[in-house]
């Protein structure tokens, strides 16, 4: 038999306990939870395996610091109160330098906090120079001698000659209420304006959307195809021109560009047995220029119409009467203005990028006319109708468009074509 040692370890000790080793952690966790001059007295404050959270005792001192601040505060303002009573002023005088003093303490952190909440670093120093010039600039009054000459000057004056200085300051103080009842006023006027304009852009766009609404259940069928009969287009018509002629310019781009991409302004091709459009196979419908009819024709419903700044980019406007419309600052890129008439149209400005003023050839486009029946292969009356129209500044003009212009617009439109008319004939005669 084998005799162990009496001190020899057991074979398989077990792990220590971890008690002690997480009372030390915990205690270490709390040391660092603590303020800084807090930690020593915070640390010496131990029971036997027991450990008293430190963030209490913590807020226990904060809080009386806060305490004796206030009390300081207290005691600095009754000892003024008594200078005050006695008369005296060092006693005075003490107290409300160190009432001041304990009241600085306090007041200037939470300053600096608000103008780093509210003023941004560049505002800050602005601010701050502000403050410095106003003060630079007493001073160097003072030294100027400027406060000397005032004071002269008003010891010269015969003050009983203008009244007493309560009638001043009385007649005074009525003109800043004046003044403050005229700015509250105007004020009012401008937020209601601002509101007022925000209500009827929204009373608009309603408007504008029931008519979309409307407009869809008019010329669509249960099976959503195009149904158009003459009473859903005259209707269609009517709506159209209603709409038209009560919203601003931005809404009629806005109906115009609806009307266009659902190509109810195209002319299209329709069965004349069931007055159908006909389908072009792909989805749409087949174009029809020549014979073709149009669910809505715009007609004279833009006339002298302003559509200003507005975004008309590939809009179908053909056949459409715009006399004296004004087209100023819009991006027409792509639009279709074939045998529309631009009589005395405004169009300074526009984007004129791959308009369509014709079709055909430009050799043999002509402007329409009451009497011929436009000629779509050769281009003969189906060109827009452009004289007296004024086209300063024109961006992006090619040259097709130009000669067309220069040929078709008379002298006066000749006028003012970018680029100039020199080599091109005025074919108009006028």
């Amino acid at each position: 038999m084998t005799m162990q040692p009496p001190n020899s370890a057991p074979s398989n000790p077990e792990p220590p306990s971890n008690a002690s080793t997480n009372s030390e952690q915990d205690g270490q966790k709390d040391d660092r939870d603590i303020p800084l001059e807090l930690a020593a007295f915070g640390k010496g404050i131990r029971q036997s395996n027991r450990i008293v959270p430190q963030t209490k005792i913590g807020k226990i001192a904060i809080d009386s610091g806060e305490v004796s601040r206030a009390w300081l505060t207290i005691i600095a303002i009754a000892i003024m109160i008594v200078g005050l009573f006695l008369n005296n002023t060092w006693i005075g005088l003490s107290g409300a330098i160190v009432a001041l003093l304990l009241s600085l303490r306090e007041i200037l952190p939470a300053l600096r906090d608000w103008l780093g909440q509210f003023f941004t670093p560049h505002e800050r120093q602005t601010l701050f120079a502000l403050i410095t010039a106003a003060i630079a600039s007493v001073g160097l009054l003072k030294f100027l001698g400027l406060y000397r000459f005032v004071s002269y000057w008003l010891t010269q004056i015969k003050w009983d000659e203008f009244g007493s200085w309560a009638e001043w300051f009385g007649a005074l103080g009525q003109i800043m209420i004046a003044l403050l009842a005229v700015y509250v006023a105007w004020e009012q006027y401008v937020i209601s304006k601002d509101l007022t304009i925000r209500q009827n852009a929204i009373t608009q766009q309603q408007t504008i959307d029931a008519y979309f609404q409307g407009i869809s259940e008019l010329a669509l069928d249960e099976e959503g195809l195009l149904e158009d009969l003459p009473q859903e287009r005259a209707f269609a018509e009517g709506r159209t021109a209603a709409i038209l002629g009560s919203v601003d310019a931005a809404g009629k781009a806005k109906i115009l560009r609806f009307l266009s991409q659902s190509r109810l302004l195209t002319p299209l091709k329709r069965d004349w047995q069931l007055g159908r459009p006909i389908s072009d196979g792909v989805g749409g419908y087949q174009e029809d220029r020549e014979n073709g009819v149009r669910v809505i024709e715009l007609g004279v419903m833009l006339a002298g119409a302003d559509l200003s700044e507005t975004d008309l980019r590939w809009s179908d406007l053909s056949d459409a009467n715009f006399v004296r419309a004004n087209f100023s600052g819009c991006d027409l890129v792509k639009a279709n203005f074939a045998r529309s008439i631009l009589y005395e149209a405004n169009l300074i400005g526009v984007d004129f990028k791959s308009v369509r003023l014709f079709y055909g050839r430009l050799e043999t486009a002509s402007p329409r006319s009451r009497l011929h029946r436009p000629d779509y292969e050769t281009g003969a009356y189906t060109g827009a109708v452009v004289e007296k129209a004024d086209f300063t500044n024109l961006q992006r003009l090619n040259e097709e468009q130009r000669c067309y212009l220069c040929a078709w617009g008379g002298e006066e439109t000749r006028a003012t074509i970018p680029g100039g008319c020199g080599d091109i004939p005025n074919r108009l005669g006028r």
